[in-house]
């Protein structure tokens, strides 16, 4: 049975219960990140008061990054759960890389504004 017949929860073979479940605490804790970027966002937009545009460029990425986050946890959760169920190794997840560069990009433009304020 290829892979692409495999659905999330039929198909292929029972994965241990145990990686499952590991599988649904990672897609909860990319829901997670993505709650507390929208709540930094709505903070630093609401807190800062100046410069304006700054403080709505800080609030935009995080709200932004959170919309991505958001967006593809789902989607990764699915793979990863088709892929334990297929015997095949795991996809590899490039929003890690994106993570870490959305990361980045919120400090050096709250760098920013600490030092224009």
């Amino acid at each position: 049975m290829a892979s692409e017949d495999i659905k999330p929860h039929a198909g292929g073979s029972e994965p241990d219960y145990r990686f499952t479940l590991a599988n649904e605490r990672t897609f909860l804790a990319w829901l997670r990140t993505a709650l507390g970027l929208v709540a930094g966002g709505v903070a630093v937009h609401q807190l800062i008061p100046a410069p304006a545009t700054a403080s709505a460029v800080l609030a935009g990425l995080c709200v932004a990054l959170a919309a991505v986050l958001a967006a593809t946890a789902y989607p990764r959760w699915r793979r990863v759960q088709i892929a334990m169920r297929a015997g095949e190794p795991l996809p590899r997840s490039w929003m890690i890389v994106a993570l870490t560069g959305g990361l980045l990009a919120l400090i050096v433009a709250a760098a920013v504004l600490l030092v224009v304020s």
